[in-house]
């Protein structure tokens, strides 16, 4: 057994600067290659332990913690896809994680996403807050601590840096987590360390690396031993064609040992992959082999239907059963999950794995899972649900070109699917209560005017005041339980109207009625209700005010003086 590097994975929102922070910890100018200065393809550093005692100092000996591991695999992706696809079972294959976050900006959508995600793995993460240089006022002191710098600016930039600290902090506090700045940070187990920081001044990096280096120590040792000379064990992170080698494999090992024209299994949607290493690359480096932990490229036959977040496993003796583990790990992600639920799809394994785990932290149930684009299987599939609010399909970063009345929610960023999604079946809840509310009888209460008969009989007209909820035509009444016949027209000074609500003083004609023989002046009635709209009432009772509340139970005390189970 050996101790690996712990992989270290920058996330937060596009422009940032994740890239611009790796830039400054590894002494290199990526960023200033990249088109835009985004970063178009995944890339790594591994700072040995060396380096870090170089660049830190002596901010190490205020940790009190004696480092032994080899240093720190830092891997930079495009964004939040390529970190869910650092993926291996039952996890996040990243160890650790800086949340880079513009101090100046604040917390941005793909921030509030990677937050989400970090959470549902249980990643443990620090925040780097970078560029305090643009904080208004901010001068750069040359060969000072972070905390130096800090202290030696003005009284008023001070003020500002704390203000958006707080602020930030303030946003994580939301999202369940409780973080201060680093130097403050009583208990790493319970609070989150943050780290102003600049890639452009290049402050706060030597505070970075301390904490990281600190914590990866102190709490991940256990989880960081391996089998250096067993089989390799590793996640897809990226698949590209490159010029003069064809389809590459951007792949994170994690365990063991992978050398060229070793065979190994690539999980897939059906069939798993099995292929041999052709080469091996550490960035442009050819390789004979490597070692986890590593971020290498591998060029293989057949792997140009490969998707991003598969495993991979380099086979030592039985191909099959490798094949069958690797299958089995790819089908707890994509195979139908509950026999009634919604629709998801995604580009890839770990993002579908990130939008599950997020779905099922909100209690939603998943009838298939899989990746690619929407396809006329996906709307068959959500069209056979009984229930309307699981006639949806979401989907992360995939296309529907598919005419259909389903529901199709898509985003490229996860939980922003979630929120669409939330409030989709919020309004279906309402628009489907809102067409059983309009074939029901509301309660209500009546009472017959005196001095207002305008007709005794066929229909018998008269005044009556309406004590509480609200009546309709075609509502039926009844008198001491028994029903009596329905209102067929409604009239309010001299027009006729459809319905009438709680105060109001209005003439009703009601056919198959004569007065003075089946009902009198200053009669009582309620709504005739059947004993299903009584229990459909008791249901939607959260549409019913206070007082049609009381009408519904003085109805059911009316209704059981006959019958004492009506309306249980």
């Amino acid at each position: 057994m050996k101790t690996r590097s712990p992989i270290c994975t920058f996330v937060g929102h596009v422009d940032h600067g994740k890239s611009s922070l790796l830039d400054q910890i590894r002494g290199t100018s990526i960023v200033a290659q990249e088109a835009g200065g985004i970063t178009q393809a995944i890339s790594s550093s591994k700072i040995s332990l060396d380096q870090i005692k170089k660049i830190s100092g002596d901010l190490l000996k205020k940790i009190n913690i004696k480092l032994t591991i080899p240093g720190i695999l830092f891997i930079d992706t495009p964004g939040h896809a390529a970190f869910t696809n650092l993926r291996k079972r039952g996890g996040n294959l990243a160890d650790i994680a800086i949340l880079v976050i513009d101090i100046n900006e604040g917390l941005k959508p793909q921030t509030e996403e990677a937050i989400e995600i970090l959470k549902s793995y249980k990643t443990p993460f620090i925040v780097a807050l970078n560029k305090i240089d643009l904080i208004p006022g901010w001068k750069k002191i040359e060969n000072k601590t972070l905390l130096e710098s800090i202290n030696a600016q003005s009284e008023n930039t001070q003020k500002k840096l704390n203000e958006r600290l707080y602020e930030i902090l303030g946003k994580l506090y939301d999202f369940g987590f409780n973080a201060e700045r680093f130097d403050r940070v009583g208990d790493y187990t319970k609070q989150i360390a943050m780290i102003p920081c600049s890639a452009k001044q290049n402050q706060g990096i030597p505070e970075l690396l301390m904490v990281i280096s600190g914590l990866a120590q102190k709490f991940l040792e256990d989880s960081l031993k391996i089998h250096v000379k067993g089989p390799a064990k590793g996640t897809i992170l990226e698949v590209k064609e490159e010029k003069g080698i064809g389809t590459v494999l951007y792949t994170v090992i994690y365990d063991g040992t992978i050398k060229v024209n070793d065979q190994i299994v690539i999980g897939n949607v059906d069939e798993p992959i099995v292929t041999k290493v052709r080469s091996l690359f550490d960035v442009k480096t050819p390789l004979k082999e490597a070692h986890a932990a590593a971020n290498i490229k591998i060029n293989a036959p057949n792997t140009k239907e490969v998707i991003s977040g598969m495993p991979l496993k380099v086979v030592d003796k039985n191909t099959e059963k490798i094949k069958e583990e690797i299958q089995k790990e790819v089908e707890e992600v994509i195979i139908e999950t509950e026999q009634s639920g919604i629709v998801i799809k995604a580009d890839s394994l770990g993002s579908l794995e990130a939008l599950s785990n997020l779905l099922k932290q909100h209690d939603v149930k998943i009838k298939r899972a899989n990746i690619g684009d929407i396809s006329k299987k996906d709307i068959m599939d959500a069209l056979s649900e009984s229930e309307p609010l699981n006639q949806v399909i979401l989907g992360f970063n995939v296309k529907s070109n598919e005419k259909t009345k389903i529901k199709i929610i898509t985003n490229n960023v996860i939980y922003k699917i979630i929120e669409d999604f939330e409030k989709w079946r919020e309004d279906q809840k309402k628009s489907i209560e809102a067409k059983e509310l309009e074939n029901i009888t509301f309660p209500f209460k009546l009472q017959m005017l005196p001095g207002c008969v305008f007709r005794q009989s066929n229909p018998a007209i008269f005044g009556v005041e309406i004590l509480a909820g609200k009546i309709k035509t075609g509502y039926q009444i009844m008198k001491n339980g028994k029903k009596l016949s329905f209102i067929k027209e409604i009239q309010h000074e001299k027009e006729n109207i459809k319905e009438a609500e709680a105060g109001k003083q209005v003439a009703i004609a009601v056919p198959n009625l004569t007065i003075g023989r089946q009902i009198n002046e200053g009669d009582t009635f309620y709504s005739f209700l059947t004993e299903s709209e009584f229990r459909q009432l008791k249901k939607l009772k959260k549409f019913l005010n206070e007082k049609e509340t009381t009408i519904l139970k003085e109805i059911a005390h009316i209704m059981r003086q006959k019958d004492e189970t009506w309306g249980v």
